[in-house]
């Protein structure tokens, strides 16, 4: 069975689901307001927060970094001013990770460059995340490949042979790696899930876990994939969907985390082991709605039981219906009440069944 291994952290192919809190930048830029999330992530029953780390000046070519970003979400004059905002340094994240450590969560982190890389290893992080942008970037998954470190790689708008790409690269280092499904459409329609597809990728690549990262509203098409063979679950997470920015609209609240926690840990429960028998909490309710065979009227011994002799009726305890044809016809040993509920003990045994049990015993 496969299962990753990392931090306080194991993963397994079989389950149990594991939840990621994605924080991302709905923090705003705010150390205390992440803080904050990491908390209430953990009071939900998540598994692990996650955050996103970029070195900005690398990463965007000047023209991107300098381009105008004036609209409701921005922070910042230009896209480059916008995303250096929400950006936290290396005391903030040692403090993110130690928060996490205290409140016994795995902290994780979106890697979107070499520098930022080299940044989460001075940190200390146990696992890396890897966006549906760079699963084509070969040599960023190597650089990561090579630290030995698990991988959450999401697969959006990639095809088959793309994901074979990043499979193969990070393949030659280690196969500590989690393929999550996901639509890059933010937020992604139900229609648009296309959930199948956890089955088709995690047939095509046996030798990684596979999860879900759910740009959708709400809480059931994670608990859908849980069940179709994705371990892992990856949901944005936010303390009030009207904050700025532009994740928040699609992000789980508090209390929309803990029913997702809450109903992803149901499945296990409600699946069970498969075995159909009688489990001891239902005995007292098969007795009480199910049904025996009662006589009509009260009844002498001797009498020859007919259809009119008898009933169904609740509760059970005695013959079940199904034994009706082998009551009608009958003599009763003793005499019985109306009502009474028929067992083969009041039954006489004909005299051809008899003489067939005389039979075998000479």
């Amino acid at each position: 069975m496969k299962t990753i291994k990392f931090g306080k952290s194991v993963i397994s192919e079989k389950g149990p689901a594991y939840i990621i809190a994605e924080i991302g930048h709905n923090h705003q830029g705010n150390l205390k307001v992440a803080l904050d999330m990491v908390k209430v992530a953990a009071d939900c029953g998540a598994d692990a927060v996650k955050f996103q780390k970029r070195n900005n000046k690398t990463l965007y070519t000047k023209a991107m970094y300098d381009k105008p970003y004036d609209n409701e979400d921005s922070f910042g004059l230009t896209y480059g001013e916008h995303r250096e905002f929400l950006e936290f340094d290396r005391d903030e994240y040692a403090l993110l990770k130690k928060c996490a450590d205290e409140k016994n969560l795995e902290f994780m982190c979106t890697a979107f460059d070499l520098v930022s890389v080299d940044f989460l290893e001075k940190l200390g992080i146990s696992s890396y995340k890897v966006a549906s942008g760079d699963l084509t970037n070969t040599p960023l998954l190597e650089y990561i490949a090579k630290l030995n470190k698990p991988i959450f790689l999401s697969t959006g708008a990639a095809t088959m042979e793309e994901i074979n790409m990043a499979y193969e690269a990070i393949l030659k280092y280690h196969d500590k790696l989690c393929l999550l499904h996901t639509v890059c459409s933010y937020p992604a329609d139900y229609a648009d899930l296309n959930l199948l597809a956890i089955q088709s990728v995690k047939k095509e690549f046996p030798r990684a876990i596979m999860g879900y990262s759910g740009h959708d509203n709400g809480i059931l098409a994670s608990v859908i994939a849980y069940m179709l063979g994705a371990t892992v679950i990856e949901k944005h997470f936010t303390i009030n969907h009207a904050w700025k920015g532009t994740d928040h609209k699609f992000s789980l609240e508090p209390e929309g985390l803990r029913k997702q926690v809450r109903d992803l840990r149901r499945v296990d429960l409600a699946l069970g082991d498969g075995k159909k028998i009688i489990r001891d909490l239902e005995v007292s309710a098969k007795i009480k709605m199910a049904k025996s065979l009662y006589t009509t009227r009260q009844l002498s011994a001797g009498h020859v039981l007919t259809e009119k002799d008898v009933v169904i009726k609740s509760p059970a305890g005695g013959l079940a219906p199904y034994h009706i044809h082998q009551v009608t016809g009958k003599k009763l040993k003793v005499a019985l009440p109306e009502e009474s509920m028929l067992s083969f003990e009041h039954l006489e045994q004909s005299s051809e069944k008899g003489k067939k049990t005389k039979s075998k015993k000479n």
